[in-house]
């Protein structure tokens, strides 16, 4: 695969992880026990699985087109925010696959789970998940932030998407202050951020090639 061929899947990818994003906040069933077997808790959440693997696949190909420019910053960013779409996944598939599974035979397991994410007390030992539930936490907060920082220093990209990409980050830090209804809304800048970027990826791509193309061109 080329490199233009490479940053264009990039694109449309950072594009379907961003529309996802938006949707899911939409369609997202609150976290109670009774809502776990339902169906509408699976398809959620294998959608979680899918956006995951698009965003990861987004972010680097956005990083790939201005590795140069981004420098260290990029890379430190990239390799943050990459980890936090893993632990992503990994908690997503939890939720997916292993919760339903469990409603049943251990409904306190299930209910410490589910309260973990939706911040309420957990009562009980839920091993690894509440570390992995807080790194990434802070990962995505992190390197969203340096990330967008990045891509709005190295000017490759549209701009204010950049910009918003890391005020959409920094402003989930209003979770913890705002309604319980309201808390998804935060999560929208960022969605559409990530379509925003990946159709500037796109964008730039086709520039430049009619920059190259002009430049071969004898007078």
């Amino acid at each position: 695969m080329t490199r233009t061929k490479l940053f264009r899947v990039a694109g449309v990818a950072a594009v379907a992880a961003g529309l996802v994003f938006v949707l899911l906040q939409f369609i997202h069933p609150d976290e109670t026990i009774a809502n776990v077997t339902t169906t509408t808790w699976k398809v959620v959440h294998v959608m979680t699985l899918v956006m995951a693997v698009l965003a990861v696949v987004g972010i680097v190909g956005m990083y790939l087109r201005q590795v140069e420019e981004t420098g260290a910053l990029g890379f430190v960013a990239v390799m943050l925010y990459g980890c936090g779409f893993f632990l992503i996944f990994g908690f997503s598939f939890v939720e997916a696959a292993v919760l339903p599974q469990l409603a049943s035979t251990d409904p306190d397991y299930v209910h410490d789970v589910v309260a973990l994410t939706a911040g309420a007390d957990v009562t009980g030992d839920i091993g690894g998940l509440a570390v992995a539930n807080v790194g990434s936490a802070v990962t995505y907060l992190i390197g969203g932030v340096l990330f967008g920082v990045a891509l709005w220093r190295a000017q490759v990209l549209w701009r204010w998407a950049s910009a918003l990409l890391a005020l959409g980050a920094l402003s989930t830090i209003l979770i913890q202050i705002l309604p319980k209804s309201l808390d998804r809304i935060v999560a929208i800048p960022v969605g559409v951020a990530w379509a925003a970027l990946g159709i500037s990826l796109w964008q730039s791509i086709s520039v430049h090639r009619d920059s190259v193309d002009g430049a071969r061109v004898e007078p």
